[in-house]
């Protein structure tokens, strides 16, 4: 099954619902704020991005990697960032072109996989905003070297995700009955950790399809591709979200340097 093509008519169509708070572009307001120097951005659910973690984006050239939605590219773009949004979803794209059509936004928009970058010349890019999304990606492996060869020496990856343990359980189960049993083992798959039953109703409502990295994967994976880790934080959902969120953070914020080599002196 060609997972990327699949989760890509699902996205759009949860996009074109507009249900999900990803979804939603931001305000005129909001772009305002940004041009007068008052932004923040949200990678994770509760807790905004520390901006010690973003610098002066100003003129630094921002690759939001499937991110689109109409939030955080044009918010980076208001705030003075040459921005590339870059998502599997046209729908999801068409909402970043929304927002910079509304309010006057220079931003470039493409489609594709995040763990395909060969559009991208290497060094193409100072800073990578990654939001919680490689959820919806098989192998990670691919994304992380991606994310360091189309980043310049010296360039930043902030980049959010799930918590595995947030996938030991089945939390439409802890819906009705009110309880968290362990029910997957990691790493989690959606084609390979449900049932035939449960996957065939997933797929007939063409929900994208998940996956549930170990930390090994997500900041190990990091290291292999060649990035130092430079700052984390946890973030919280809400009790509706999962009654797992009572017990313990639901997501994992990471910032990744790209270093620079030294140059070889002459002989």
């Amino acid at each position: 099954m060609d997972i990327p093509a699949y989760n890509r008519a699902a996205w759009n169509q949860q996009s074109s619902s507009g249900t999900s708070r990803w979804c939603q572009p931001v305000s005129v307001a909001e772009i305002q704020a940004a041009r007068a120097g008052r932004w923040s951005l949200m990678l994770t659910p509760n807790k905004p991005v520390p901006q010690a973690w973003l610098g002066d984006v100003a003129g630094k050239k921002v690759l939001c990697l499937a991110s689109g939605g109409g939030q955080q590219a044009p918010l980076l773009a208001a705030a003075g960032a040459v921005v590339t949004s870059f998502d599997n979803s046209e729908e999801q794209l068409a909402k970043d072109r929304l927002v910079a059509d509304r309010d006057g936004l220079t931003l470039d928009t493409v489609r594709g996989d995040m763990a395909d970058l060969s559009v991208f010349a290497d060094g193409s890019f100072d800073l990578i905003f990654h939001a919680v999304s490689n959820v919806f990606a098989e192998n990670l492996a691919p994304v992380w070297r991606e994310c360091h060869r189309v980043l310049r020496p010296g360039g930043r990856l902030i980049a959010g995700f799930m918590n595995p343990l947030h996938f030991l359980f089945d939390h439409e189960e802890a819906e009705q009955t009110g309880v968290l049993q362990v029910r997957h083992a990691l790493p989690y798959s959606d084609l390979t950790s449900r049932s035939p039953e449960w996957l065939a109703k997933t797929t007939q409502e063409n929900v994208a399809y998940e996956f549930g990295h170990t930390l090994e994967q997500q900041i190990g994976g990091q290291f292999a591709a060649g990035f130092l880790l430079a700052g984390l934080y946890e973030d919280g959902w809400d009790d509706t979200a999962t009654p797992l969120n009572k017990f313990t953070t639901m997501f994992i914020a990471t910032l990744a340097l790209k270093i620079e080599t030294p140059s070889t002196p002459s002989p």
